[in-house]
């Protein structure tokens, strides 16, 4: 992509008439119905190689650690600085989508984090402080990805009519759990025949090709151009856009919401990182592809049902905030009860049920505190999530090297998901006795957002 200094302005979200148009009228924001289905098929595939790249080093943990001789707290740190990355960019990577358009933010952050992935192996090999590398590397990637699903949003909600949107959302999302079934998989299989470089080249070079695909197929070569004063004004935040945070944070289902969103992100990093590890040591005669696979099999299925079982007791004329937490009691408690089995467990199949069970049930939280912030403030709800999101990226910091000291301390994994109960019960308690659903920005202090 370049950047531009002149050429006439066209708004955000309007499209030029292209090659690819279809039935796309002059001045319609809004892709045609063809062009919807090939960008949605083509995002979802975005979302897919994201959570490949990210969940590269996960995978490949216990090799890294014997190949590079680091201990569990070494372990942690590696895994852990993706996150410090991660949260900071959200906020930022939105705003700025909404100045230029979220699919150059994509693309830009998805070449980077591309070409990144194919050359860690070979610059881990050149230095010679690996653990130092590794950790910068992963800390970048953290920066690079934090601003993929602010850009996603920006992006659907300029390009996606009203009525197609939910579909799409849904659809684009279930990305996060192909990609981590591919890497899985795939990953798995490499990291057995040819190492674990194989498994960053093999997530590098994918994602370089859906790059050029999306650049070549989908866009035309005005809209690859990032003119300078859009560049310029997405750094800077008018005064007459900016939120009433501090009104807004008086709100005690502001907070419950929040700080649900915290547990549940935190907890779900921490099982993300982890879970490759614990299964890789507890069994090691098991086979990767199996236990790096099932859990994100289930966890397809099982987020499309939480969405069709909220929506279909909504019309049946339940309460918004009855059908909101029980989504929620079902995502963070019910799914914490199974990973507390998980740490009792000495059978390989019963662990893998287990692990698919927690992993599956998180993803009622999708029709639980996620869509509860749009029922609180719809007016706000991008930011209110991304501040949400980068808390819990935070908090998964924390959690993530917490575990690794856990383990290195206790020896014991029970340790871990005793962790991750804890902190799911603590959201979850919150969020059943504050949680609400009824619009707060609406009174005169919110009538200007």
């Amino acid at each position: 992509m370049a950047a531009g200094g002149g050429g006439r302005n066209v708004p955000v979200g309007t499209a030029e008439r292209g090659p690819h148009d279809g039935m796309r009228r002059d001045g319609d924001p809004y892709w045609s119905r063809p062009e919807s289905r090939v960008w949605t098929v083509m995002l979802l595939l975005g979302t897919c190689l994201l959570y490949c790249a990210r969940v590269t080093v996960p995978i490949c943990a216990v090799a890294l650690s014997s190949y590079f001789d680091w201990d569990k707290k070494q372990s942690g740190v590696v895994l852990s600085s993706f996150f410090w990355g991660y949260c900071l960019t959200q906020i930022i990577g939105g705003h700025i989508s909404d100045q230029i358009g979220g699919e150059k933010v994509l693309l830009l952050s998805a070449s980077a984090w591309g070409f990144l992935t194919v050359l860690t192996p070979v610059l881990t090999h050149i230095t010679s402080a690996h653990l130092v590398f590794m950790t910068s590397s992963r800390f970048l990637m953290g920066l690079l990805q934090g601003v993929y699903f602010p850009s996603l949003a920006s992006l659907l909600s300029q390009r996606v009519r009203e009525s197609e949107r939910a579909f799409t959302y849904s659809t684009v999302g279930t990305g996060s759990q192909f990609g981590t079934l591919v890497i899985g998989g795939a990953g798995s299989l490499l990291l057995d025949w040819y190492g674990w470089e194989s498994v960053f080249y093999f997530s590098g070079l994918l994602t370089l090709l859906w790059v050029y695909c999306t650049c070549k197929y989908l866009l035309s070569e005005k809209e690859l151009i990032i003119p300078i004063d859009y560049l310029t004004r997405g750094l800077s935040i008018p005064k007459q856009t900016k939120v009433p945070w501090k009104q807004l944070f008086r709100k005690a289902p502001i907070w419950a919401v929040i700080i649900a969103q915290l547990s549940t992100a935190s907890t779900f990093f921490t099982l993300l990182s982890w879970l490759p590890t614990f299964f890789k040591e507890t069994f090691p005669e098991s086979k990767g592809w199996v236990f790096n696979v099932v859990p994100w099999l289930v966890a397809i299925p099982t987020s499309l049902f939480s969405g069709f079982l909220s929506d279909h007791l909504i019309s049946q004329g339940y309460r918004t905030i009855t059908i909101r937490k029980f989504m929620q009691v079902i995502g963070s408690g019910v799914s914490s009860v199974f990973a507390l089995c998980l740490g009792q467990t000495s059978s390989f199949c019963r662990a893998v049920v287990f692990a698919s069970a927690s992993v599956g049930l998180q993803t009622f939280n999708h029709s639980g505190i996620s869509v509860n912030v749009q029922d609180l403030a719809p007016s706000c709800a991008g930011l209110l999530f991304g501040v949400a999101n980068t808390g819990g990226a935070l908090l998964g910091v924390i959690c993530v090297y917490l575990a690794g000291y856990l383990i290195e301390t206790t020896g014991s994994w029970i340790s871990v998901f005793n962790l991750v109960a804890a902190v799911n019960s603590i959201g979850l308690c919150v969020f059943l006795l504050f949680g609400e659903a009824q619009r707060v920005d609406t009174d005169s202090a919110y009538m200007d957002l």
